[in-house]
């Protein structure tokens, strides 16, 4: 398969198999896929915290969801739980970031994740992205220092959702060449 279609069948997946447990193996490529992730100055600002425990998994889940907007209810049935969490660059990274005003630890934990979820495509699982959960509750859980920052929580395990038709803007309307804008 080449890239392009390996990409179009990966997805947001919001139902996995609760009883199918994802083996260490598979955990530890996907994270050895994210050490290999680039980074600004290769600063390599993350910290990943694997949640597989199946009583603090639950626990952790209960930090996605909110019944008031009925977000993220499926989290409980993924067997595991990586959670991204911002370190500090490292010297080159932070001036450069702070000459061209742009946050790269944000941008490269973004990278962390994007490479966390097509490895976990390839090992045959489904996952999905979280930015919307309680990061108080999720720092006391998982005995995260004040000072840090919870950026993303991604949920993996067997998904038992069908593959859907992924709807996006035409290509026209995502890319130009050699300026900003439609062409005439």
């Amino acid at each position: 398969m080449d890239f392009v279609e390996f990409v179009k069948t990966r997805q947001s997946d919001r139902a996995f198999d609760p009883t199918r447990p994802v083996e260490k193996e598979k955990i530890d490529r996907i994270i050895k896929a994210v050490q290999l992730a680039p980074s600004a100055c290769n600063a390599q600002p993350w910290h990943l915290i694997v949640v597989d425990d199946p009583e603090l998994k639950n626990k952790v889940a209960d930090a996605t969801s909110t019944r008031a907007l009925g977000l993220n209810h499926f989290t409980k049935q993924a067997p595991v739980h990586i959670l991204l969490v911002e370190e500090k660059v490292n010297l080159m990274s932070g001036i450069g970031g702070w000459i061209k005003n742009k946050d790269y630890a944000q941008i490269d934990l973004g990278i962390a994740a994007a490479y966390a979820v097509l490895a976990a495509h390839a090992e045959g699982l489904g996952s999905c992205i979280l930015g919307w959960f309680d990061e108080g509750k999720i720092k006391k859980l998982l005995a995260i220092p004040q000072s840090k920052r919870v950026w993303l929580d991604i949920v993996i395990g067997y998904s038992t959702q069908p593959l859907r038709e992924k709807k996006r803007k035409p290509i026209d309307d995502i890319v130009s060449y050699n300026r900003y804008g439609k062409t005439k």
